[in-house]
C-alpha cells in the first residue's frame, strides 16, 4: 500500500508541471478573450457645410482699434457656417465705414459674408451706396449707386463687382451694363457687354 502511494505520488510530481503549465495557459487564454479590444483611432470627419449658429433680427457691430465704428450689419435671419466661417443673411442691410470714414450701404434680400463683412455678395434686389464725399484734394465726388440682382462688394477696398446685368447712377448720371467692375481708389469703371448710358450736363452757374 505504502508502495502503491508512492508510485503514485512519483507519478504526479512528474505529471504536476505539464499540468501547471496547462492551467496557466487555459487561464491566459481565458483572460485574452476576456480583455476589450482597443478600438482604432477614429479619423477626423471633415466639416460639413452647416450652421453651427443662427440669429433672428440682429444687429453686430465692428469696431477698428480706436473705438470707431467700422462696420454694422443688420438682418432678419443669419446663419454661420464655421467650414467657411461665413454669415448668410436674410434682408440684410449693412453699413461700412472706411479707413478714411467714408460710408458705404448695401442692402439685399439675401448676403453672404465672410467673418468681418469686409466681402459681401449681393442676392437678390442688391443695392450698394457710396455717400457723397470731398476726396484727399478737396473735390466733391457725387454720389453713387449700383443695382442689380447680384453685386459682389468689398467693403475695405471700396470696390464693386458684378458679372450679371447692373445699374449705375453717378450723380444726376445713369448707366447700364451687363456686367461691371469698380474700384473707387483708383477712381476706375469698367462696364462690359451691352453699355447704355445717359450724361446730364453740370449746371451752369
Amino acid at each position: 500500500m505504502i508502495y502503491l502511494l508512492r508510485m503514485l505520488g512519483d507519478r504526479l510530481s512528474l505529471y504536476l508541471p505539464v499540468i501547471l503549465m496547462g492551467l496557466l495557459a487555459l487561464g491566459t487564454y481565458w483572460l485574452v478573450r476576456g480583455t476589450p479590444l482597443l478600438m482604432p483611432p477614429e479619423q477626423a470627419l471633415p466639416a460639413r457645410h452647416e450652421a453651427d449658429y443662427f440669429m433672428r433680427k440682429f444687429s453686430v457691430k465692428t469696431f477698428d482699434a480706436a473705438g470707431r465704428l467700422k462696420s454694422e450689419v443688420l438682418g432678419s435671419d443669419a446663419r454661420h457656417y464655421p467650414d467657411t466661417d461665413t454669415l448668410e443673411i436674410d434682408f440684410v442691410r449693412i453699413r461700412s465705414f472706411s479707413n478714411e470714414g467714408r460710408l458705404t450701404t448695401a442692402s439685399a434680400s439675401r448676403a453672404l459674408t465672410n467673418g468681418n463683412a469686409s466681402e459681401v455678395q449681393l442676392f437678390g434686389d442688391a443695392r450698394v451706396v457710396r455717400e457723397q464725399v470731398l476726396d484727399k484734394i478737396g473735390q466733391l465726388q457725387p454720389r453713387m449707386e449700383f443695382r442689380g440682382e447680384f453685386l459682389h462688394a468689398f467693403m475695405d477696398a471700396e470696390r464693386v463687382t458684378s458679372d450679371q446685368p447692373v445699374q449705375l447712377m453717378r450723380g444726376r448720371d445713369k448707366f447700364t451694363a451687363d456686367a461691371m467692375d469698380f474700384d473707387n481708389p483708383k477712381r476706375v469703371m469698367e462696364l462690359k457687354g451691352r453699355v447704355k448710358g445717359t450724361l446730364v450736363p453740370a449746371a451752369v452757374k
